[in-house]
């Protein structure tokens, strides 16, 4: 190029004579400032999406929404999410789908109703205090707050959905889907009322589901507690209770002392070995008296005895006997302390009971555990004792123990343990029944809301049968499973997670005890129990709550559903569905009613099932499965073809992001200091499957990506200035090696690009892209014609090839990159084309079979091998300033014959960017010498070539540079 600082020979500045690349699209992408400009260009971007792809006639493909929680500004899981989810959506318009994407919210449940009874505090008023309907508002109003907060913080981050018809699960038309969504559940005898023990939170004063607890490292209190044996059948030896011994006990080991006063068995494992064991002498030089005392006989299972007594501070002990505790009989250990405990204590065969841990014996409190509930009832046992109370104390019927809290619900201790479990070991040491104690760091289950440990508690719920026979003989879980089955999953992973929590999960427990929800709006008849069945009656609830919400069922008389039935023989049931229901039915509620099958004939086509669930991989146990159960129980399938899972975000030490570490990541600041399209390039760079790290180092890296993107498409730009269609070449066997090799790369690129968009793999999009623009493009393609594209004549073959393939680039690069990085390919495209609309309602431009050419690919794999040994000479002879630039250099390349062939009906000297090359064969390997270029500088492109001066008219310029100059004087003539 020419020299700004050298006066040539002819006097002449040939500056202006070089096609430099020109364009306005700036190097600095400024894009907090930038996109919101692009937003606003936008408008209603995704109406006119599908405007655009309904008059193609283009197929239709759903992506329903995961609703986000109606609370607080959007988080980093949440960009993440939604980013994925804007990925799907823009591809898929991008292959050339119409899409349905409604974005919704999730509003009803206990977040929010405690926010509203902080509120209601902060004003001196409790929650009792406060009536329902007024309440409730304040929930809906605190709810709606967050919905627009959260749709204008998604909408800047480039999220394109029908955010003018977006669903929130309060919205009155949606709580009405879901009551009749429920009646199908009711009419069709899935539905029951069952008592029996459910996870409970004593903090929120609710049952919880499976998908609402979250397991954490607890420490809990241990107990040995002996239960004395009072009873025996024949088949036990004669003097098993004979006054010459003493009497034996049965030891339990148990982390909730508080359970002891519900204690109704002792369940055992048949195929476990016990023996009777004779206590004989006990450690000595302890600080305390240990509560045994030599003679002591106790029942143990034989693989655990040695830890029991290590515990219980034993020293010396016999094993009399094997024993059989079938047909014992026990006192409960309070029974010498109140006569509410005088029942026996049966003992149970049970098979899950193992001797892996403690004594081989089960506690078994039939009103605290799935497992003692069960073994209860199928040993003939129906009633199940009421111990606690929703708040977590002992109800006052309880003996020794009325009152007291098992865990603490209010004030700066909540969700430790009360006074319960303490006061139980106690009585238990009065009672002379405590053998040993101690404390154990174990999982254990708290509410994902409060954070609050939980307990089980009997309490009388609503529940959903998982094993009843349906219409079709299977069952819901086999429904289901089949579902799964017929399910595609991304990652394949998935299936089998989802799969085994559906094979082993209990009956759906939908009831909740709270106030801000969908009601569980049905009628119980008071003499048999069971749910009215009127479609009449169903219809009016339905169509009251379409009209007023379901606040109606609430504040109507019950006479205005029940019409000709006797409001006094049946009982409205107020308890509100889990939230996971009212999630679970959306689908109901947005997909259903504008499919062609329900009549739909409007601009806003939807089908169901949808095409893709997709959501963060806790949701196998959430969303995903409580939408998988409403469907099936519903409709016989899931509502959904395909689901795909997200890991989550951990900051940079890949530690759980937590604002009181603060090691968090706020999107919205993110957004505010580098721009959206800096964060989407993150999520499109990471691997989502798997958890993802983010922070400062990260993003910095991202910002670097992103540089080279952007320099890529500005260089494009400006070499691409004024280029038109008579300059295109239209005759591939007029493309040299090279422009036929990058077209190469495009078509490959191109079938890349479409099967990841497919496959949502979207990191296989940017990846193999950003080594295409940084290695073929930056490194090669665009170094190596940078001579051709400045100096040759603008209507030479060779510079239109350059151009054209360019144009091609150009064309695939803003496609591509469209859902990932959309601001700024728009701003890329709108600059070059601004009058075409956005780039955003392109499709991927088809690329022609013919560009396909391995041999090329070949070709240039080996002429990369020798040109990174030439590279490296070249470096090495500035560095020892034998040569100021590559220009000046004519170097040698001397290497074997085969390693040579790739540069036949190739310049060597124009792929090393040097003014001359030789190359010869021989040697073993690529050896190179770098010698000067002995001839004169062209004035105008710098290279030192025999022809500089050739020309009498440009005597300081090479032959091609003088005909160049020539060609433009004579058009400025």
């Amino acid at each position: 190029m020419a020299d700004a600082d050298t006066q040539t020979p002819s006097g002449r500045d040939y500056r202006d004579t070089v096609f430099l690349p020109e364009t306005p699209f700036p190097m600095r992408g400024g894009l907090p400032k930038k996109e919101p400009e692009i937003l606003e260009q936008w408008g209603d971007l995704y109406g006119h999406l599908r405007s655009v792809r309904q008059a193609q006639k283009a197929p239709l493909y759903v992506l329903h929404d995961g609703p986000p929680y109606a609370n607080g500004d959007i988080h980093i899981g949440h960009a993440l999410n939604k980013t994925l989810k804007d990925f799907v959506v823009r591809s898929r318009f991008l292959l050339g789908y119409d899409v349905d994407y409604v974005p919704g919210w999730d509003c009803h449940g206990l977040p929010i109703e405690w926010k509203i009874e902080e509120q209601f505090r902060a004003k001196g008023r409790r929650k009792d205090e406060v009536s329902k309907e007024e309440f409730r508002t304040a929930c809906r109003e605190y709810a709606g707050k967050y919905i627009d907060l959260q749709r204008d913080q998604f909408l800047r981050l480039g999220i394109t959905g029908d955010f003018a018809n977006r669903y929130a699960t309060m919205d009155f038309t949606s709580e009405a889907a879901i009551v009749a969504e429920f009646h199908r559940f009711k009419n069709s005898g899935q539905l029951y009322r069952g008592s029996k023990p459910v996870m409970w939170s004593p903090v929120e004063r609710t049952a919880l589901a499976d998908a609402e607890v979250e397991y954490h490292d607890h420490v809990s209190p241990t107990i040995w507690v002996k239960f004395p044996v009072v009873g025996a059948t024949d088949s036990h030896p004669d003097d098993l209770l004979s006054f010459r011994t003493a009497t034996p006990s049965i030891v339990i080991w148990t982390t909730t002392p508080w359970t002891i006063p519900a204690n109704r068995a002792i369940s055992y494992g048949p195929e476990i070995a016990y023996g009777l064991y004779e206590v004989t002498a006990l450690e000595e030089g302890l600080d305390y008296e240990p509560w045994a005392k030599p003679g002591d006989r106790f029942i143990i299972a034989d693989k655990l005895a040695e830890d029991v007594f290590k515990a219980a501070k034993i020293s010396g002990f016999t094993r009399i006997d094997a024993i059989n505790p079938s047909g014992l009989e026990c006192a409960h250990p309070l029974a010498a302390l109140d006569s509410g405990y005088g029942f026996s204590v049966p003992l149970l065969a049970g098979d899950h009971v193992t001797d892996d841990a403690g004594t081989g014996f089960v506690h078994t409190a039939p009103g605290h555990g799935a497992d003692d509930h069960a073994v209860w009832l199928a040993h003939g046992h129906r009633e199940v004792p009421d111990t606690v109370d929703p708040d977590g104390a002992y109800y006052d019927h309880v003996p020794l123990f009325a009152g007291l809290k098992v865990l603490e619900t209010e004030g700066k201790k909540t969700g430790k343990f009360g006074p319960a479990n303490g006061a139980v070991m106690e009585k238990l040491i009065e009672a002379g029944n405590l053998l040993a104690r101690g404390r154990l760091e174990h999982s254990y289950p708290h509410s994902w809301r409060s954070k609050a440990p939980i307990i089980f508690r009997n309490t009388p719920q609503w529940f959903i049968k998982m094993d009843e026979s349906l219409e079709d003989d299977g069952t819901l879980r086999d429904r289901a499973l089949n579902a799964i089955d017929a399910t595609a999953f991304h990652p394949a992973a998935g299936k089998n997670r989802i799969r085994s929590m559906v094979e082993g999960r209990p009956d759906w427990l939908i009831s909740r005890q709270r106030a801000w929800g969908t009601p569980l709006a049905m009628f119980v008849d008071k003499q048999t129990g069971q749910p009215l069945h009127d479609p009449e009656v169903d219809a009016r609830i339905v169509k009251a709550v379409a009209e007023g919400g379901a606040d109606v069922w609430f504040s109507a008389p019950d006479a205005d559903f029940l019409g000709a039935h006797d409001p006094e023989r049946f009982e409205k049931v107020t308890d509100i569905l889990d939230v996971w229901f009212d999630s679970g039915s959306t689908h109901a509620f947005t997909i259903d009613p504008r499919t062609a099958e329900h009549g739909y004939t409007g601009d806003r086509p939807s089908q169901w099932p949808a095409d893709l669930y997709l959501e963060g991989s806790d949701q196998h146990r959430g969303w995903f499965q409580s939408s998988l159960l409403e469907g099936c129980g519903t409709r016989g399938r899931a509502p959904f073809k395909a689901v795909l899972t997200h890991g989550f975000t951990l900051d940079e030490n890949g530690e759980k992001q937590s604002k009181s570490r603060g090691n968090t990541t706020d999107p919205l600041t993110v957004i505010k200091e580098s721009g959206a399209d800096i964060l989407r390039l993150w999520v499109a760079l990471v691997d989502y499957s798997d958890d993802q790290r983010i922070g400062k180092q990260i993003l910095q890296t991202t910002v670097d990506a992103y540089r080279k993107l952007r320099n890529t498409v500005r260089y494009l730009l400006g070499a691409l200035n004024g280029f038109d269609e008579a300059e295109r070449l239209t005759d591939y066997s007029q493309f040299s090696p090279l422009e036929k090799f990058i077209l190469h790369r495009l078509w490959e690129l191109d079938a890349q690009v479409r099967q990841a968009y497919e496959e949502y793999r979207f990191q296989d999009v940017i990846r193999p892209v950003l080594e295409f623009c940084s290695g073929d493009l930056s490194a090669l393609y665009f170094d190596v014609r940078k001579d051709s594209l400045y100096c040759d004549r603008p209507d030479s073959i060779k510079r239109r090839a350059v151009r054209t393939v360019m144009d091609e680039v150009f064309s695939r690069l803003t496609a591509w990159l469209a859902p990932l990085t959309p601001f700024t390919m728009d701003e890329a495209w709108t600059t070059r084309f601004p009058e075409t609309g956005t780039n955003c309602a392109r499709v991927i431009p088809e690329t022609p079979g013919q560009w396909r050419n391995p041999a090329e690919a070949e070709r240039w794999a080996g002429v990369n091998t020798v040109l990174e040994v030439v590279n490296e000479a070249l470096e090495a002879a500035r560095r020892d300033k034998l040569i100021g630039g590559a220009l000046d250099a004519w170097p040698t390349v001397t290497a074997p014959a085969e390693l040579l062939a790739p540069f036949e009906g190739l310049d060597a000297a124009e792929v090393f960017r040097t003014s001359g090359a030789e190359l010869v064969a021989g040697g073993d390997a690529v050896t190179v010498e770098v010698k000067l270029a002995d001839h004169p500088k062209c004035a105008r492109s710098w290279r030192r070539v025999p022809d500089v001066g050739s020309d009498a008219d440009f005597p300081d310029l090479s032959a091609r540079d003088a005909d160049a100059v020539r060609w433009l004087d004579a058009r400025k003539a």
